[in-house]
């Protein structure tokens, strides 16, 4: 049942008006069994100064491509009612003609535009209107015998309205049948949702939560718990089982989608999700279409249901049904497309958004994980709706060409071309060892700056997780995940590709950058410490190469490493010998990877820095000191010297790492592998020929 959250508390501080408004919006917006994300819009009327000082009837309404769950006040846009009314008079207007006429109505240029459905709140004479689209209204609008349950439900107090496109001609109806029917509450928007009103904002968002209360509680006396969707046909696996299974076919899943760009790809195991993808009737259900407009702009009209038995060692025949499964989608999208398209119009991409496999739950593909999770979002609300229906009758949905025509509607796509604009990195995953370091975290920080999504691979999984943190709070949730791994540990390694898979579907950068480093004069050189720096960079840089490698080819849609090497991979440090050794291992190692990874559209390349003192953990070791021994100074003198013997007499800091790193990884370098770029400063015993 929808909760009523309104505070009178918190309301008696916020001043009368747009504030009062955005309070309600947010509270409405808050559950998205209420008002799906992106959806719904909300309005008050107010007496407002012109910009000569004149009394005017204002509409605030809210402004497209915003959220009512997260707007603010600059969210809204204000129109002058005396401009609007005239309209109810006319018999049809056009799409355009609506919008450039509502572009003059406003009261400030500055505005938003305002929502689709802006005349379906100016035409009804009420103070405060909300339009939502809760689950058990959606429930009853999309069964087919909706209207006559809406009688048992609420008796004469509803206007009911056929399913036609928002815009002038339904705004109008909704008016004309509530004039006609001046006792009614709410209307009741075919394959749509609902229209309330009130009064005062409390009491309008009272009404809305009572009369989507009503709904729900009949849909709930009606519901048949183990008869739901058929009932269960497949048993679930287990948690670890899915995740096992889902972390070898997710990387699968993300090349099939990701043809014509890029996509990030999550997955939802939760109990409606599992119940409905189990059940008898989902293969049919599933593909009766979109619950309403506002599922199938991010869902697509239908998902990709896999027809599989859920069986742990069967991964091989999932992944075979995956493969042709996404292609036959692409190919009945394409199909679709040509038999609805308009002048003019250009298709979207033609993979599915939203998967479902028997025995694991649903797999949702986006631009980033956000708009992925969107996905999943509104398919739960879908799941929601259509068991509701078939509690009350049989779930039908928009037809194909009502479909389209809202998927490929100029008004809803101009929505999504307010999100921000691509850039380099978006859609893309990057996986960084030595995430927490000084150059593992500034280049997480410089990719994720221009799209890229990052996973922070370090044993200081606190300091991991502190830069994931920071990165998350500045550009979103989702951007960065931290996990624990030693790269020595083949076991940690391949459980942490298993996370990347499991978070974003797979791996686009690999920056191979974790790190140590001693010194010690030859001789007095163990096998302990040679070891150490075998194992941590010659294997470490391997076993994450390695695992890189695989989901790369899993995916199918090339990828790039970048080496994160030495000067002395190329010059013989002093009292270095192991780790010169293993550093001219990276560098060689990275140049045998390109090799074999050309025709998989891999590419390798080597960053080669040198005495990168800011924010290094291994500088903050006695390899300072011994360093320091080496060349028979101070410790406190090591920045000097170091700036001294370049050529261009300047220190290496993390950013001059990062912005090589950023090189190599993006379509600047498309050409280019087996390549290394030395960033010292200019050290002539350095310079590689």
């Amino acid at each position: 049942m929808a909760k009523n959250l309104w505070n009178q508390h918190e309301v008696f501080n916020l001043n009368k008006g747009v504030e009062e408004l955005v309070y309600r919006s947010n509270l409405i917006g808050s559950d998205r069994a209420v008002c799906n994300w992106g959806g719904g819009n909300t309005s008050m009327k107010t007496i407002e100064k012109d910009f000569r000082g004149r009394d005017i009837e204002v509409m605030w309404v809210k402004g497209s491509g915003s959220d009512l769950a997260t707007m603010k006040a600059d969210n809204f846009t204000g129109l002058n009612m005396e401009d609007i009314r005239p309209l109810i008079e006319r018999d049809s207007m056009t799409d355009e003609e609506m919008v450039e006429y509502l572009s003059h109505c406003t009261i400030d240029s500055k505005h938003p535009r305002p929502s689709i459905e802006t005349l379906l709140h100016a035409f009804l004479p009420f103070k405060h209107v909300d339009h939502t689209h809760p689950d058990a209204i959606i429930s009853l609008c999309c069964a087919d015998n909706g209207k006559e349950i809406a009688k048992e439900i609420y008796g004469d107090r509803f206007v009911w309205v056929p399913y036609i496109r928002p815009g002038f001609s339904l705004s109008k109806m909704i008016a004309e049948g509530v004039k006609k029917h001046p006792k009614a509450e709410l209307v009741l928007m075919e394959k749509h949702g609902l229209v309330t009103w009130g009064d005062t904002s409390e009491e309008a968002y009272n009404k809305t939560i009572d009369i989507i209360n009503e709904a729900e509680s009949y849909i709930n006396s009606r519901i048949q718990r183990d008869k739901m969707f058929g009932g269960a046909k497949y048993n679930a696996l287990s948690e670890v089982e899915r995740q096992a299974v889902l972390a070898t076919v997710m990387p699968v899943i993300r090349g099939a989608v990701s043809d014509v760009k890029k996509m990030i790809v999550t997955f939802d195991d939760s109990e409606d999700v599992l119940q409905f993808v189990n059940s008898y009737d989902a293969p049919t259900i599933s593909q009766v279409g979109a619950a309403c407009p506002d599922h199938l702009v991010h869902t697509k009209r239908t998902p990709l249901y896999i027809d599989w038995e859920p069986q742990a060692d069967d991964i091989e025949k999932l992944i075979k049904k995956v493969k042709s499964g996404v292609e036959k989608y692409k190919e009945e999208y394409r199909a679709y497309f040509e038999r609805n398209k308009h002048e003019g119009d250009q298709m979207f991409e033609a993979a599915p958004r939203v998967i479902l496999i028997p025995g694991i739950g649903m797999v949702n593909t986006g631009k980033n994980t956000m708009m992925a999770n969107v996905s999943g979002g509104l398919y739960h609300r879908a799941i929601a709706v259509m068991k509701g229906s078939t509690a009350l009758g049989e779930f039908v949905s928009l037809s194909e060409n009502e479909s389209y025509n809202v998927e490929y509607w100029p008004l809803e796509l101009y929505k999504l071309s307010l999100a921000p604009a691509e850039v380099e990195f978006s859609r893309k995953v990057a996986f960084i060892t030595g995430g927490a370091g000084g150059i593992g975290s500034v280049t997480a920080r410089r990719l994720v700056l221009e799209g890229a999504h990052v996973v922070l691979a370090d044993l200081n999984f606190e300091g991991a997780e502190k830069i994931a943190a920071e990165i998350n709070a500045a550009n979103g949730e989702g951007r960065a995940v931290a996990v624990k791994m030693d790269v020595t540990s083949e076991e940690q390694v391949e459980a942490a590709f298993a996370k990347a898979a499991l978070t974003y579907g797979g791996v686009d950068i690999i920056v191979n950058n974790a790190g140590l480093a001693t010194s010690s004069p030859f001789d007095e050189t163990t096998l302990k410490e040679w070891n150490l720096n075998m194992d941590v960079l010659g294997t470490g840089y391997f076993l994450v190469a390695r695992e890189a490698f695989k989901q790369m080819k899993d995916q199918g849609i090339g990828g790039n490493m970048v080496f994160v090497g030495s000067k002395n991979s190329v010059y013989a440090g002093k009292n270095a010998a192991a780790y010169s050794s293993a550093k001219a291992l990276e560098t060689h190692l990275a140049r045998c990877i390109a090799a074999e990874g050309g025709e998989f559209g891999i590419r390798v390349n080597s960053v080669l820095p040198d005495a990168v003192l800011q924010g290094s953990a291994i500088w903050g070791s006695s390899w300072r000191e011994e360093r320091a021994a080496a060349y028979g100074i101070n410790p406190d003198q090591l920045e000097d010297h170091y700036k001294n013997r370049t050529t261009l007499l300047v220190n290496i800091y993390p950013t001059d790492i990062a912005e090589s790193i950023a090189f190599f990884a993006s379509s600047k370098a498309d050409k280019t592998t087996g390549c290394m770029i030395t960033v010292d400063g200019g050290v002539p015993a350095a310079f590689t020929r």
